[in-house]
């Protein structure tokens, strides 16, 4: 197999839906990284380009994208949809891409609006049509399961997690407190800016609280009713945005003569309960790391895609003693999550926190609509 780096990784800012973004169509999000990361990488061309996209117009966006970013009419562009985990599962497949010998550079990573979601219809022989919320046909969110077509379904396998762990709603407000801090932490210092793709002007996260509290935690509503856990303070918010990385192989890079950030030493790929999809996250990093041999102990970074803080609970009950090197700068909590988006941040992330560790290990890993769950394994290039 052929030895795989990432080159480089650049992201939009995160922004909430119908924010400063709500007009912008996915692929000119992604145009925008994309033509950053040409820029700075210094190329015209490459093997190919794969993009994750979750809740967009359909077709292949990624086309789109590459086109708008002005790349060669003759790179391919493929649109990959494993919901939350898009970006991560684009990632794995240029990844064994290269590792394979197929092409030396590839671009992966993902684009989203939840702004601009469209709303879909089924056709009316199919026999979902009468199932829908309005009983017309027409919704917003796609059915994971097949005995499950529930809007807030991800919502409501989150709070099953919470129930079967006994898992309190103090303990998911600890996590919320501590991703808006460290946010807040990396925002103040700007050790994230430089990956940080500015758009139309804009170039910051909109959704860190600076001040989050409990008092204001205490306010909001449970989002199921008595009884249950989770509040919008528990569960991320729905987002905008766009990231990709470089990846390349070490004979390119060699070639000429190029340093890369990272490299790539193995992905994963795991499937299990839709009806409890947050445990996908850590159920697919533990995984990876067995196949590698290694262990949490080992790594000096690691990112989790807090889609919901029964994920971070469910961390730090395994793994006490790796707390502090866990979504060190905050996750999807503080910062939100533009669903097909998310890995490539997760990716852009992980490599500042090495860097800040002073190099080693690390992995990301996140949850998918489903049951998925999509890992990847980094070490940072000293």
């Amino acid at each position: 197999m052929q030895e795989v780096y990432v080159l480089d990784v650049l992201r939009t800012p995160i922004v909430g839906k119908n924010g400063k973004f709500k007009a912008i169509r996915p692929e000119v999000l992604g145009a925008e990284v994309v033509k950053a990361l040409l820029r700075r990488c210094e190329l015209t061309a490459v093997d190919g380009i794969l993009g994750g996209n979750a809740v967009g117009t359909g077709g292949n966006i990624t086309r789109l994208m590459a086109l708008l970013a002005g790349l060669p009419e003759e790179v391919p562009a493929c649109t990959i949809d494993m919901q939350c985990a898009s970006a991560a599962a684009a990632i794995g497949m240029a990844y064994a891409k290269i590792a394979s010998y197929q092409g030396e550079i590839w671009l992966a990573g993902g684009l989203e609006s939840s702004s601009l979601q469209p709303l879909r219809t089924y056709a009316p022989l199919d026999d979902r049509y009468g199932l829908t919320p309005q009983g017309d046909g027409r919704y917003y969110t796609a059915q994971f399961a097949p005995d499950d077509m529930a809007p807030d379904t991800m919502l409501r396998g989150a709070e099953r997690v919470a129930a079967a762990e006994g898992i309190t709603r103090g303990a998911l407000e600890k996590w919320a407190l501590c991703s808006h801090a460290r946010a807040a932490a990396a925002a103040k210092t700007g050790v994230l800016q430089d990956v940080i793709v500015p758009v139309q002007g804009w170039a910051r996260d909109d959704g860190i609280r600076l001040h989050m509290n409990q008092r204001l935690l205490d306010r909001l509503p449970l989002l199921l009713g008595e009884g249950t856990t989770l509040t919008a303070g528990t569960a991320c918010s729905i987002n905008d945005g766009a990231a990709f990385a470089v990846l390349a192989a070490g004979n390119y890079l060699r070639r000429y003569g190029r340093r890369p950030l990272a490299r790539i030493v193995g992905t994963a790929a795991v499937g299990g309960s839709p009806a409890q999809s947050p445990r996908g996250a850590m159920r697919t990093a533990d995984g990876l790391l067995a196949r590698l041999g290694w262990r949490y102990e080992d790594l000096q970074a690691i990112e989790f895609n807090e889609a919901f803080a029964v994920i971070d609970v469910l961390f730090e009950r395994a793994h006490p003693d790796c707390i502090e090197k866990y979504n060190r700068f905050g996750g999807a909590l503080a910062y939100g999550h533009p669903y097909g988006a998310s890995g490539a941040i997760l990716l852009a992330h992980l490599i500042k926190s090495l860097q800040a560790a002073g190099g080693g290990r690390g992995i990301l890993s996140i949850a998918g609509a489903g049951g998925m769950g999509e890992a990847i394994a980094l070490e940072l290039v000293e």
